[in-house]
């Protein structure tokens, strides 16, 4: 099987996120960055696996992103993955992000995502590549088996679990479940060292979204404490400035 892990970089988890030039762009000032936790722990790892059970598979890893995006792709070469592929340009949009991968996605048997990155939330970038390959989509992956060229996927919906079986090649998005997290041993860190890493100029595109603003949630309100024998007050509370009733 030829399986292809889409990786992205985001701020480790307990960024204090601020922005800059009239909250057009975030600030990167003393941000230390991470795989995308999505990506690493379910997608790669469960493509891993997979490459592990059949001779001859192979995991490539894709990222958008610049130079300094390389660590993010040693990592996956150590928990490992085969070789790595990065098309040297900032990320503008998850439309941008998923053009410049689908050019390397053709042939791919499987297609891997995290569910969303964990900056943006967005969920997007799966779904525009499968649309860009013509691929079909099994989004909020939890579990994944392949027999042949058919896989039994079993994912996430509202109030339950939806088993489907599809076809190779397609595109999956890998949630809480898929696999568990793999640290890299020295003996992995020190073979993807000797593992190749590409990197690509970007196919040159118009890109039809551009960040207009971002602005922070409202921040919290104070704890208020009712006394429990004013239910009348709770109440009030609750109709009137929770409006949750």
């Amino acid at each position: 099987m030829k399986l292809l892990v889409c990786v992205s970089k985001t701020p480790e988890t307990t960024t204090k996120v601020s922005f800059t030039d009239g909250n057009t762009q975030f600030n990167t000032s003393g941000v230390q960055y991470i795989m995308n936790p999505y990506d690493e722990w379910y997608a790669l790892v469960r493509a891993v696996e997979l490459k592990e059970k059949a001779a001859g598979s192979k995991v490539t890893l894709v990222n958008v992103g610049p130079a300094s995006n390389d660590s993010i792709l040693r990592k996956g070469l150590a928990i490992g993955a085969d070789q790595a592929l990065r098309v040297n340009a900032e990320p503008s949009s998850a439309y941008f992000v998923a053009a410049q991968i689908a050019q390397y996605a053709k042939g791919m048997d499987i297609v891997f995502t995290g569910k969303e990155t964990i900056d943006y939330n967005g969920s997007e970038v799966a779904a525009i590549l499968a649309e860009l390959l013509d691929l079909p989509y099994i989004s909020y992956a939890t579990d994944l088996q392949v027999e042949g060229n058919v896989a039994t996927v079993t994912r996430e919906i509202e109030g339950g679990k939806e088993i489907v079986k599809v076809q190779m090649p397609f595109v999956v998005s890998a949630s809480k479940g898929m696999a568990e997290q793999r640290i890299p041993n020295m003996r992995g860190i020190m073979q993807a060292k000797r593992k190749p890493l590409v990197v690509r100029e970007p196919k040159k595109m118009s890109d039809p979204v551009s960040i207009v603003q971002y602005t922070l949630p409202a921040p919290k309100s104070a704890v208020k404490l009712v006394d429990p024998e004013d239910m009348d007050e709770l109440v009030r509370l609750l109709h009137e400035e929770a409006k949750v009733i």
